[in-house]
């Protein structure tokens, strides 16, 4: 294109154009025909700077002379041709004068219009995107509560599309226990404040009743101020109410629970005690919470500390038998106390105490053990009214001798005068009297520490002294029955912890189940019973075999039901309550087939690590 200077040339432009482009205040140029410039008016050369510092066509539109000659050609202007200059958005409009063959071009600087609208147009683009992206329901409403538009989350929400709600009435959506009373609300609330959020169900398509919160604006009239329609942003939340739901529900359970339900962090500051825990612990009336190890005991402190929170933590839950103290005095009573670690969304970390009172269960055990006691004493008693015979030969032999030595000592004594070593007689005869009475008191001693009723005391014992004592007891019986008893108890095994006559009263029975067993399976034969003791996995096992008739398979847990015996005058409670009496010491009881035949019951004790040994 060649360049065209600013040359006046007001020869060919007519007075009244002159006139009219000097005037405007707005850049104006005159071209010819051929696209020259005739004349530029002050308001132009003023944009243009100083002149001619650049020709006028660098501000025209690239087309400019083609839309000269169509100007012209077509007796018509043409408005708002833009061209982008130096940063500037201009719009020319293109005016023909036909009769002179001339065409008036004005100019509109329209940067800061085209911004905006373009801006507008960007947020208008982006405000549609995120209508129809958003997870939540946008839609827009007449006063009266009708649709009449929506995004299309409402398909994914309540299984419409938007066109399918135009028109319907919103309340028809609505749970019928919200319908009235929510829309009254939203109602006024809009009238009054002109916003409004409210949480109500609303119906999906296929049924399902869904919570949602509804945020909801009124858009005004501007003059008159009223509501035109309503624009509101839905979101479902039922998700959230049901977990809200269940955490009531929980809060409930855990403030009705009789178990006493504390929350805590690591340092021991509590939190929270449900009613339960309140009352056990005397912090009804109290409003600041002591700390919790003003609740413990200074041996379960340390516990926690060395291995509860540890151990809480790695496998989420601790368990412990202690006592609970109540706050400011008062006496402590048992629980089975629970620690439970928890983590929270954010990863932090808190803890749970449950801890169930065992005060009536313990009042049961010690009722039981009780029980459990006399109905050993009554065993004693039965069986050692079976071993009378026994007792009375263990007894008679000592008395029989007392009677010869003292015969023997008064007919020394009467040959005093003849015989001089009759007085050392008398004396061996008198030292002879007292071992034998001596024995006769050991025996009644033994009888009597073996039906001695009293509460049960637990302490460290020697298996070997108790199994002796055991076998003495039925060593008559057994010789009756050429059953010989083999002992194999090392006396350095450690000591385990019991109550001795109880443990006595077990292996009593025991080597008396063997006598029996042998008897029937050997009757009028020589047989043997093998008692032994041996640390076995940590534990003590102390075991008697026999070589009876044995048990099948089958049957071996049977022999310890109450009340089942092969005996026809037995009750079927020895084996019984031998095992309760050995579960009570936390032991166990089992009965298994003898390597060569007959059966072996096996009791394993837990010996006591570095305890001495009290013998009673």
């Amino acid at each position: 294109m060649v360049e065209v200077l600013y040359v006046p040339r007001w020869h060919s432009v007519n007075a009244p154009m002159t006139t009219l482009l000097a005037s405007d205040p707005q850049p104006s140029l005159l071209l010819d025909a051929s696209a020259a410039v005739l004349a530029v008016n002050p308001a132009l050369q003023a944009m243009l700077g100083p002149w001619p510092q650049r020709a006028v066509d660098y501000w025209l539109p690239s087309n400019y002379v083609a839309l000269v000659s169509a100007c012209l050609r077509q007796g018509r202007a043409i408005s708002d041709v833009e061209a982008a200059v130096a940063g500037q958005i201009l719009l020319w409009t293109f005016i023909p004068d036909g009769d002179n063959g001339q065409v008036l071009v004005r100019c509109r600087d329209a940067t800061a219009e085209r911004s905006a609208e373009r801006d507008a147009s960007q947020a208008r683009r982006l405000y549609r995107l995120i209508t129809e992206n958003t997870t939540d329901l946008i839609s827009r409403h007449s006063p009266d509560g009708c649709f009449l538009d929506a995004s299309p989350a409402s398909y994914r929400l309540l299984g419409y599309w938007p066109e399918e709600l135009r028109g319907v009435a919103v309340q028809s959506l609505f749970h019928p226990q919200d319908r009235q009373q929510s829309l009254l609300q939203a109602a006024q609330a809009l009238e009054q404040d002109g916003y409004q959020t409210m949480t109500c169900r609303v119906r999906h398509r296929d049924g399902r009743d869904l919570w949602f919160e509804i945020a909801s604006r009124a858009i005004r009239e501007t003059y008159t101020g009223a509501v035109v329609e309503i624009v509101s942003v839905s979101r479902e939340i039922t998700a959230r109410i049901e977990a809200q739901e269940n955490r009531r529900r929980l809060a409930e359970v855990v403030e009705a629970n009789t178990d006493l339900v504390l929350f805590t962090d690591r340092e021991g500051q509590l939190s929270y005690l449900n009613r339960s825990a309140r009352r056990a612990l005397g912090l009804q009336q109290v409003q600041a919470l002591p700390p919790l190890q003003a609740l413990l005991d200074p041996a379960l402190q340390q516990q926690l500390q060395e291995h509860g929170w540890q151990c809480a933590e790695q496998t989420g839950v601790w368990h412990v038998e202690t006592r609970l103290t109540p706050w400011q005095g008062g006496v402590a009573f048992p629980v089975s106390l629970v620690l439970l670690a928890h983590r929270a969304a954010g990863g932090e970390r808190y803890y749970s105490l449950v801890a169930r009172d065992m005060t009536e269960r313990e009042l049961r055990e010690a009722q039981q053990r009780r029980h459990q006691d006399e109905l050993a004493h009554s065993a004693r008693l039965v069986t050692l009214g079976e071993l009378a015979s026994g007792i009375a030969h263990e007894i008679n032999q000592p008395l029989a001798a007392v009677v010869n030595y003292a015969s023997a000592s008064q007919r020394y004594l009467q040959a005093l005068d003849r015989d001089p070593q009759a007085a050392g007689r008398v004396s061996q005869g008198l030292q002879r009297i007292n071992e034998q009475a001596t024995h006769a008191a050991e025996v009644i001693k033994r009888l009597r520490a073996f039906l001695r009723k009293e509460p049960r005391r637990l302490q460290a014992l020697s298996i070997a002294d108790v199994a002796s004592e055991a076998v003495r007891l039925c060593d008559w019986e057994a010789a009756q029955d050429q059953v010989r008893i083999e002992q194999h108890v090392n006396p350095s095994l450690p000591a385990v912890y019991a109550d001795r006559v109880l443990l006595e009263q077990v292996l009593l029975n025991l080597l008396r189940n063997a006598i029996d067993a042998n008897r029937e399976q050997h009757k009028g034969q020589p047989s043997r019973i093998v008692l032994s003791a041996e640390l076995d996995a940590g534990l003590l096992l102390i075991q008697v075999s026999d070589q009876g008739p044995g048990v099948a398979a089958d049957r071996l847990d049977g022999i310890f039901t109450p009340f089942t015996t092969s005996k026809p005058e037995g009750l079927g409670l020895g084996l019984s309550m031998s095992r309760s009496i050995i579960e009570g010491f936390g032991g166990t009881l089992q009965a298994q087939p003898g390597a060569a035949g007959g059966l072996t019951l096996c009791c394993r004790l837990t010996p006591v690590a570095g305890a001495g040994i009290e013998d009673v």
